[in-house]
């Protein structure tokens, strides 16, 4: 995602490196660059040329700080343009009314049915709430089926009715099921078309004055490029829509939707899909998404999914076995596990500052742990709990057991050894106490 235009951002600024100060001349060079990267990504002429007109208006004007360099300085108002153009500030989902009626609407295909899943997941997992999906796409039955096992998956209700055509009259029903079941969020799925068309258009509105809905999103898959652009202002055109929801962002795309979508409806990006699963659904940043197309990280990111797995009860418990020195193979295994539930372990590493650009070009597979978990489930109980009993003969029976070879298992062991050993001392206060030392111990050596 943006891998193409991130590279060709980064060449742009190197232009300006070594440069003593912003002039008309330098600018002009690299934002000629910055304007044909956007293009690239598929971001519309006029678009990208008001773009580059703002940052160059920005970037030789009185806002420009004398003491930074001319390449940090185009960073930054690129990085400010950016996260403008992606709508500013963050927008979160309308949850005040009991209950929240959420209309989906989009093209078939663009991930409709999906989504829905994943937001009635999200909505229950993170925000506690009991949500009721309505299967009203009734021309599809792929659809209602769909739906069905979505829901049955991440364990909430569907609403559907068996030979009801009438995707109005669905609705309301639903509304009134919803409302005696004590559902306080109601996720309404509806029929896509392959284009835009009038039926669909006059369905979906009908819809709306129905339920009156509290949040209408647009669901776009991101990989139409342009096209999704386009799609969005016909829709909001007639609904005038909430937010926007980017699906298959983790495809081949080359961005440009995700970039201008906003500015061109007024209307904020919500969310944004990143996979198949049902947890593979993000809430959008335009700060964040700016700060991973620049090769900055998103570490704030990470953060957050980090504690969505590790609850507090479990840092404690997991704290006290290291202060205790009794960290094993049992705890090691349970971290690996809560790592691979976080998401895509490329997508991951690229969240960290520092490592995104070296990560771009690595084959990183996202089974990556699964020869650890082989060796690790090929000890006995005991040997977890205490890897000292783990002497030669043991080590080639794990290594037969696990497909590997005694080498692999020696590795693990060592690498073992000292994570449990850095952990102790994250866990201990004795990193920071060391680095204080050194840096006394360095006073004292200057002042002598």
């Amino acid at each position: 995602m943006f891998d193409n235009l991130s590279d060709k951002l980064e060449k742009s600024f190197k232009l300006l490196k070594g440069e003593g100060k912003i002039t008309e001349i330098n600018i002009a060079e690299a934002l000629k660059e910055v304007r044909r990267a956007l293009i690239d990504a598929d971001v519309s002429y006029a678009i990208a040329r008001d773009f580059t007109n703002n940052v160059k208006e920005k970037s030789i004007g009185e806002e420009v700080l004398k003491a930074v360099k001319p390449q940090q300085q185009i960073i930054k108002i690129v990085y400010d343009e950016l996260t403008a153009l992606m709508g500013g500030e963050h927008a979160e989902l309308n949850l005040k009314n009991n209950p929240t009626v959420i209309l989906i609407a989009g093209l078939q295909g663009s991930g409709k049915t999906t989504f829905t899943g994943k937001l009635a997941n999200l909505l229950k997992t993170k925000k506690g709430k009991y949500p009721l999906v309505v299967a009203g796409d009734v021309y599809r039955p792929a659809a209602i089926e769909q739906l069905k096992v979505l829901a049955q998956q991440i364990g909430v209700d569907v609403y559907t009715e068996e030979g009801n055509n009438k995707p109005v009259e669905l609705a309301k029903a639903a509304l009134k099921h919803a409302a005696l079941r004590g559902h306080d969020v109601v996720i309404i799925d509806t029929a896509g078309r392959l284009a835009v068309d009038e039926a669909m258009m006059t369905e979906i509105t009908e819809i709306k004055k129905a339920v009156n809905p509290h949040e209408i999103l647009f669901v776009v898959d991101s990989m139409t490029g342009q096209d999704a652009v386009n799609t969005a202002k016909a829709f909001n055109d007639r609904l005038n829509f909430d937010g926007v929801v980017l699906t298959k962002l983790d495809g081949d795309t080359r961005g440009g939707a995700a970039l201008t979508i906003s500015s061109v409806v007024n209307k904020p990006i919500k969310f944004v899909g990143t996979g198949e699963k049902v947890d593979a659904l993000d809430v959008f940043y335009p700060s964040r998404m700016a700060d991973r197309i620049l090769g900055m990280g998103d570490i704030r990111s990470l953060v957050e999914k980090a504690q969505e797995q590790i609850d507090d009860e479990e840092a404690r418990r997991l704290k006290k076995r290291l202060t205790d020195n009794q960290f094993d193979f049992n705890d090691f295994l349970k971290q690996l596990q809560q790592i691979k539930k976080m998401g895509n372990i490329k997508d991951l590493m690229s969240m960290i500052p520092g490592v995104s650009k070296m990560v771009k070009k690595m084959d990183i597979d996202n089974d990556a742990f699964k020869g650890v978990e082989a060796i690790i489930y090929s000890m006995t109980p005991a040997e977890r709990a205490n890897p000292a009993l783990i002497n030669g003969s043991r080590r080639k029976r794990i290594a037969d057991g696990s497909g590997t070879d005694v080498q692999e298992v020696n590795r693990l062991l060592k690498q073992f050894g000292e994570t449990k050993k850095m952990m102790k001392m994250v866990a201990t206060g004795q990193v920071a106490g060391k680095a204080g030392a050194a840096g006394t111990k360095d006073t004292k050596k200057k002042k002598r």
